[in-house]
This record gives C-alpha cells, sequence and structure tokens, in this order.
C-alpha cells in the first residue's frame, strides 16, 4: 500500500475514533447519573434486604425475616392495592384526555392559536406539584372549597372529598389528571404531526367519514406514541408520592396511602431501613414487571409501519 492510501486510512480510523470518543464524552453525565442514582441505591437495597438496621445502630444480620414480615404486612397490600387503583385510573384519564387534546388543538386554527393551547395546558406540568396540591386542597375542603360551593349552587349536597374513603383516593386521582394530561397531550401532539396529511386527503377523496379517518388513519399511527405514553405514565403512576402526601396524608386512615408513601413512613418515620428497602426492591421487581408485560403485549397492538 502507497503511502498516501496508509495516510487516508489512518486519518478515516482517527476521525472514527474522535466520533467514538466524542459519543462516550457526552453520554457519561448520564451514565453517571445512572451509576450514581440507580445502579448504587438498588446494590445497597440489595446488601439491606437481609439486615434490620435502625437509624442509631449497625445494619445486624436477620436472614429472611424481611421477606417474611414483606408477605405478611396487611398494611402493605393495603398501599399496593391503592397503588394499583391510582394507576388504572391516572392512566386511562391521563392518556385519553391526553389524546383528545391533543386532537383538539391540532384542529385548532393558527400557529399562535396552537402555541396558547400547549402552553395553557402545559403549565400546570412546570409547577412543582406539592405547591399544585396545596392549592387543590383549597378547592376540595368540604366546608370552604370552591367545588364544595358550586355543587351547592346546583343543589347537590357537599362531598367530603379529602375525608371520605372512597373520594380520597378519587381526589388523588384527578389531581394527577389534570396536572400530568398536558404533558402527554405534547408527546401525543407531536405524535399526530407527524403523521402525513396525505393519508387524510386521499382517505376523504375515497369518501371516509371523520370516525373513519380517526379509527383507520389516527389510531393506528400514533400507536407508537401512545404505547410510550402507557410505559410512561403507568411507571409514574405507580411511584405517585406528594399527590398523595400534600392532598390527603394517605388518609382517612390507610384508604389513599400509596406504596411510595408507606416505604417513606416505614424508612424515613419507623426508621426500619432493612424493611424499607426491602419494599422498594419488591416494587421495582413489580415495575419492571409490569413494563415487560407491557413490551409483549406492544407487539400485538403497536404499528412501526
Amino acid at each position: 500500500m502507497s503511502q498516501s492510501g496508509t495516510a487516508n486510512v489512518r486519518v478515516r480510523v482517527s476521525s472514527r475514533l474522535q466520533e467514538s470518543l466524542s459519543g462516550y464524552l457526552f453520554s457519561l453525565p448520564a451514565v453517571l447519573c445512572l451509576v450514581i442514582f440507580m445502579i448504587i441505591p438498588i446494590i445497597g437495597a440489595l446488601a439491606l434486604l437481609f439486615t434490620e438496621y435502625p437509624a442509631l445502630e449497625p445494619p445486624k444480620w436477620i436472614g429472611l425475616a424481611n421477606l417474611t414480615h414483606l408477605f405478611s404486612d396487611n398494611r402493605l397490600w393495603t398501599c399496593y392495592s391503592n397503588s394499583v387503583l391510582i394507576t388504572v385510573g391516572a392512566v386511562a384519564g391521563n392518556n385519553v384526555i391526553g389524546l383528545l387534546l391533543a386532537m383538539g388543538v391540532k384542529r385548532s386554527i393558527g400557529k399562535v392559536l396552537q402555541y396558547i393551547f400547549r402552553t395553557v395546558y402545559f403549565f400546570p406540568v412546570m409547577t412543582t406539584t406539592a405547591s399544585l396540591a396545596m392549592v387543590w386542597h383549597f378547592i376540595l375542603t368540604r366546608d370552604r372549597g370552591i367545588m364544595n360551593w358550586l355543587l351547592a349552587q346546583l343543589g347537590i349536597a357537599p362531598i367530603s372529598f379529602l375525608s371520605d374513603p372512597q373520594w380520597a383516593i378519587r381526589s388523588v386521582i384527578m389531581y394527577d389528571v389534570w396536572k400530568s394530561c398536558g404533558y402527554l397531550m405534547v408527546l401525543y401532539l407531536a405524535g399526530l404531526q407527524s403523521i402525513p396529511d396525505t393519508l387524510y386527503e386521499a382517505a376523504k377523496i375515497d369518501g371516509a367519514s371523520r370516525w373513519q379517518l380517526v379509527r383507520h388513519i389516527t389510531l393506528p399511527l400514533i400507536t407508537p406514541t401512545a404505547f410510550f405514553c402507557l410505559i410512561i405514565s403507568s411507571i409514574g403512576a405507580f411511584q405517585i408520592f406528594d399527590n398523595a402526601y400534600v392532598l390527603t396524608s394517605g388518609g382517612p386512615g390507610d384508604a389513599s396511602r400509596t406504596i411510595a408513601m408507606y416505604i417513606y413512613e416505614v424508612g424515613f418515620k419507623a426508621f426500619e431501613f432493612g424493611y424499607a428497602a426491602t419494599i422498594s426492591l419488591s416494587l421495582l421487581i413489580i415495575l419492571v414487571t409490569l413494563t415487560l408485560i407491557q413490551f409483549w403485549a406492544g407487539r400485538k397492538w403497536v404499528y412501526y409501519d
């Protein structure tokens, strides 16, 4: 090989190494965050799984006692059932309302109006959860709440949104849907805007109705976005903490206490760090299993073509 050919090969190899190095450097902060805030805590939780670890004493090996306690803890399973109910309600509400809002915003006239709608619906997402939950706490209060005042104007008896066991968990779901649907709206809007207009135009020429356009074009082509939204909304709803903590404090009793709240109380109020780590790992296993099931089911209804 000539010297010029060798030089060209060296230049190509050098440029590829530089590109690879640049990619590694750009991904390094994300990898460090993953290791520091995910991998290391999981390893630490695994180390605490078989220990009793009060706050002011060194960990003590107790074998499988934490796992035995896990399966016999009635409060734990109450909190898990509450989290499941919240997840089902929040995921359904966020995705349905988010998609409907996205379809409405996409049909609005003018870019300026679309920008205004996106800003208004996305504003709760940018605001801190605790501050908005305090506002909702005032709105839903039985005696001085705006919601019960509106119901009174309609001749409806006041409802104890925050102190009634049946309404407490519904209030948490309503608040989460109101706060989070704007985020999913933005994602669905991006998915809708990626659908070529030529498909709609061709279908209209063939005489398709508005419902047929939605059923045969919009819904099938939006499934990749819907799949992503279902996964992130499911994981987020199952880990709800601040919504329920500020609105109802988990009450009345344990009626709206979520699994994230229970982990916090076991770890940082009862100072049972070993048992709290055990519950955290059980939550991790459930979330991973739920995600894998969603990926398996997604192969049957998600269209990428």
